[in-house]
């Protein structure tokens, strides 16, 4: 037998230093098999999986050579139910930034939303009027690094403010030391500044809006922006968060959690993800220059 010094199968498969910080994670056993022993090992599970976030292929689609389709979805909804992922995710994010010198429980947040298009319909389809997009929304919290802290999936058809709302409602009950938030308009302008008021009577948050230049055409690097703006990128080189392929949102929140799963289990083997594109680009020389100050 295999004693894991292989390559892997594909290049969407966890390496062997990224399994050793994933595994200790994960449950034991096949959540509906009770005590019996799987058919299928847990490692060629999260390979299946990865598979399917990676490259955005259909779940009846898996090569043969990992698990069956329905056996990997299988435990991949339960562990969505049963909050196996957001578990993991937490654990690994904690992780993270204890090794970067942070404490795990953090000050400062970013809070942004992007809109994709929805190909499989399913719960909350809308359409977002401003982006002239029909399908859902995904609304972040990332703290100073760009790690995940709260990850909401909604229509496109709610504001930013009702969004952003949603995404800060108890979040003080899970990171006790947050009080600031940046945001971008959309969330404060002078029309309605209702999220601004209610974020501080009722979660003791300060929203610090980072306005764009106008004078400034096409894309710009915002201050503080830049992090979560990354996440975003982070994400999409996944080819099922190009869109949302998910019927239900708590799989595509689920997608997101794996997603930031994998990055971070690369992270801590010490394997670099080389940036991709302007925005990862400059962000990571933005980051490489505040490190050497």
């Amino acid at each position: 037998m295999c004693v894991c010094t292989c390559k892997p199968a594909y290049d969407s498969s966890l390496t062997d230093a990224q399994w050793a910080v994933i595994e200790p994670l994960l449950p034991k056993t096949h959540p509906s098999l009770g005590g019996r022993p799987p058919v299928h090992s847990r490692r060629l599970i999260i390979d299946t999986i990865s598979y399917v976030l990676v490259s955005g292929c259909a779940w009846r689609l898996v090569p043969h050579d990992l698990a069956p389709w329905n056996a990997a979805y299988q435990v991949f909804a339960a562990w969505t139910a049963d909050g196996t992922w957001a578990r993991i995710h937490d654990v690994l994010r904690d992780q993270v930034r204890e090794r970067d010198g942070r404490d795990p429980q953090p000050s400062a947040a970013v809070l942004d939303s992007q809109s994709v298009k929805s190909s499989e319909g399913g719960e909350e389809i809308g359409y977002d009027a401003g982006k002239r997009v029909r399908g859902r929304k995904r609304h972040l919290l990332v703290d100073t690094l760009g790690l995940l802290l709260v990850g909401i999936v909604h229509s496109a058809s709610v504001q930013d403010r009702a969004g952003g709302r949603r995404v800060l409602t108890g979040v003080r009950r899970r990171f006790p030391l947050l009080g600031l938030v940046w945001v971008d308009g959309g969330y404060v302008n002078a029309v309605d500044a209702r999220l601004v008021d209610w974020a501080h009577e009722q979660e003791n948050l300060q929203i610090v809006a980072v306005p764009r230049n106008v004078d400034v055409k096409g894309f710009q690097v915002l201050p503080r922006r830049w992090v979560v703006e990354r996440t975003f990128g982070w994400l999409t080189r996944c080819r099922r968060l190009a869109r949302d392929y998910e019927r239900k949102t708590d799989h595509a929140e689920a997608m997101i959690q794996f997603a930031m799963i994998r990055l971070m289990a690369a992270r801590l083997a010490d394997e670099e993800i080389e940036p991709r594109g302007r925005i990862e680009t400059e962000a990571a020389r933005r980051l490489a220059e505040d490190l050497n100050d």
